[in-house]
């Protein structure tokens, strides 16, 4: 079979690789659908800080598929053979208070994030350990699934750190993909979504995804606009998925007192006023790096119980041959969702 592997220098590479063959505990899946994420740039440009294994690696760590095998010891349900799944892409010790509550990602003897340091699913079929499945509800299409196993399923994570209710105003910083989710689960739940980014196009999808207000912070102070919006109040919760300085630096200045802030966008550096921006306004600020596997359950949940439409998070659908001219695309920053779909 053919994998997309990062040599690095903004290049992807079809290789061969044999078919994988599951081990007792072990599934391999037929791809249907493999997302493309903000955090594979990395790798895709050479900039990744970590250790990585020697050898080339299949890339994609938002995969869904079918089950086509499995190994002689599996005999859960979910790892039936034809069974619809996404994978909780982490593979840790299963040992460990984090394993055992669903946060393998956080395992201090993690083995392996799949797409990174052990093969993901950009290629026609992916070998995961069966603990590793969650269903894929039936009238959820796989592309679907993708999202929701790592991007969309991230925003929902960041939603439930922060306990989102009672249809709140909430500041979405960013309307990148994962950005555009928070708003389309924000809207979904009844909440009114003030989105901030610098892009027009992206708060023009904003818009059309639900969002009350856009502003533009590169053209005028987000605080200032939000001070304006809530008549100097602030709101009471905010979902940081820039990643840049400025970006962390807003999402403090709009919460309000009493708000909660998650930071989810990877990188920039937030230089604050402790006193100002946490202490006055006594802010609960969170960290928020995907989700617990129950929680991407969960997530699927929702998406099926109130028809979220995740499909108009997609902008680009692309076929595994055509690999480098999506990740060239995608690394320009101004698109949505991008998927790899397989026949």
């Amino acid at each position: 079979m053919q994998g997309a592997v990062f040599p690095g220098n903004k290049t992807v590479a079809l290789m061969e690789f044999p078919d994988p063959t599951p081990g007792p505990n072990e599934v391999v899946l037929e791809m249907k659908a493999s997302g493309i994420c903000g955090s594979d740039l990395k790798n895709y440009r050479g900039t990744f800080v970590g250790k990585l294994p020697s050898g080339p690696i299949i890339a994609g760590h938002e995969p869904c598929g079918i089950v086509s095998a499995k190994g002689s010891a599996v005999q859960t349900h979910v790892a039936r053979v034809g069974s619809r799944v996404m994978v909780h892409h982490y593979k840790g010790c299963g040992c460990c208070s984090d394993c055992m509550t669903g946060w393998t990602h956080m395992c201090a003897d993690k083995e392996a994030s799949y797409g990174l340091t052990a093969h993901g699913g950009h290629a026609r079929y992916l070998k995961v350990p069966a603990d590793t499945l969650v269903e894929l509800p039936d009238d959820l299409s796989f592309e679907v699934g993708a999202a929701i196993s790592c991007g969309s399923g991230t925003a929902w994570g960041a939603l439930k750190k922060i306990g989102y209710a009672n249809c709140a105003r909430i500041v979405v910083v960013g309307q990148g993909p994962v950005g555009q989710a928070v708003t389309k689960f924000v809207v979904a739940m009844g909440g009114e979504v003030i989105a901030i980014d610098i892009n027009h196009d992206r708060l023009l999808d904003a818009k059309k995804l639900g969002a009350a207000f856009t502003i533009h912070s590169g053209e005028i102070d987000a605080w200032d606009a939000v001070r304006e919006l809530t008549h100097g109040k602030g709101v009471p919760y905010v979902v940081e998925t820039s990643g840049s300085d400025q970006g962390g630096l807003d999402a403090l200045r709009c919460a309000g007192a009493w708000g909660k802030v998650a930071f989810v966008g990877m990188g920039g550096t937030v230089a604050l006023n402790v006193t100002d921006h946490l202490i006055r306004k006594q802010l609960r600020v969170f960290g928020s790096w995907t989700f617990s596997k129950s929680w991407q359950e969960e997530c699927a949940a929702f998406v099926s119980k109130h028809q979220v439409e995740v499909e108009k998070l997609f902008s680009n659908r692309w076929e595994l041959g055509q690999i480098d001219e999506a990740y060239r695309l995608f690394d320009q920053q101004v698109t949505g969702k991008s998927v790899i779909v397989f026949a």
